[in-house]
């Protein structure tokens, strides 16, 4: 997924979107809105705008993906908030068969669109986060000593 395409994610897929979100950044919906329509090349999000919408929603695609552009995978450091690691890599399963559907459906007519790319890339950031969550897991369960 390109910075673009998750900015407007982030933004679009929030409750409430970006008539909820707008306020908060202190902005209008049409200028939010504005400065994360992936058509368009002017007005765009600034650095310190990411960065606070990242903070007030807690969806840090937009940060995995200027990773992912640049060849880096960002892992988050502190123990996750609940569930198990058996859950956490149920999850990574799933994310998984959700990824190998997505390319059987992309490559029924033997050819891949552009949107069946941005939906492969999109399932495949869906994985990479549930394989995160295993390893985070995994580092708890060594902090603490125990599975």
């Amino acid at each position: 997924m390109n910075v673009s395409d998750a900015a407007y994610d982030t933004v679009h897929q929030h409750p409430g979107g970006s008539v909820a979100l707008a306020p908060r950044m202190g902005m209008s919906d049409a200028t939010l809105r504005g400065k994360v329509n992936p058509n368009t090349d002017r007005n765009l999000l600034s650095l310190q705008e990411a960065d606070t919408l990242m903070g007030k929603t807690g969806d840090f695609r937009i940060l995995h993906a200027l990773a992912a552009t640049h060849g880096f995978v960002a892992q988050r450091v502190d123990a996750p908030a609940s569930g198990t690691m058996i859950c956490a890599l149920l999850a990574a399963s799933a994310a998984k068969g959700d990824l190998a559907e997505v390319i059987s459906a992309a490559m029924a007519d033997g050819q891949i669109s552009p949107n069946d790319a941005d939906q492969i890339t999109r399932a495949c950031a869906q994985v990479m986060a549930a394989i995160v969550q295993v390893s985070q897991h995994a580092e708890a369960a060594a902090a603490r000593g125990g599975a």
